[in-house]
């Protein structure tokens, strides 16, 4: 009498603790380059946003003579994005006396730093380059009397930091 057990197919217990052991090791390796990937993604955003910041703040000076706007980072940021008159007062539409600018849209939020997503701009009239500020909720760090302006990031201002240049005479 030959008895014939059925054997159903498929996996083991142990086949299965394999598989996942094997995918936790794979993803183990896949996330941390995935980050180093997305920060390094964020470090170039704000390379192409400090550009364009750059170029508006320097068109605003050019058309200045050599002033930069400011003091406070209110004041930037409307006279980079409004129209403006030759005192630097800001409007928002295009009228005989408010014929300068806008310089920019809008002021790009920044990407890395102590508040990522922020568009607010914080004044370091003292540092130059200014020097990044853990508190106040701003993007940027701008000092109105050199035209310099960088993300409010302690990493950028010591790894970036020497490639910023004095925009002014």
């Amino acid at each position: 009498m030959n008895e014939h057990t059925t054997h159903k197919p498929g996996f083991s217990l142990v086949e299965l603790v394999v598989v996942v052991v094997i995918i936790g090791i794979i993803a183990s390796i896949a996330i941390p380059r995935i980050s180093r990937g997305s920060a390094a993604a964020n470090d170039a955003a704000a390379k192409g946003d400090l550009y364009v910041l750059r170029t508006a703040i320097l068109h605003y000076a050019a058309e200045y003579g050599n002033t930069f706007p400011g003091p406070t980072g209110d004041d930037v940021a409307a006279q980079l994005t409004l129209y403006t008159n030759q005192a630097g007062q800001t409007l928002q539409t295009r009228s005989e006396t408010y014929v300068y600018g806008p310089y920019l849209l809008r002021i790009p939020p920044c990407p890395i730093g102590y508040y990522p997503g922020s568009h607010l701009i914080g004044i370091d009239t003292t540092n130059s380059p200014p020097a990044a500020q853990p508190t106040g909720g701003a993007g940027w760090v701008y000092n109105p009397n050199t035209g310099e302006i960088i993300p409010n990031s302690v990493a950028w201002s010591q790894t970036q930091g020497d490639a910023e240049q004095p925009l002014g005479p």
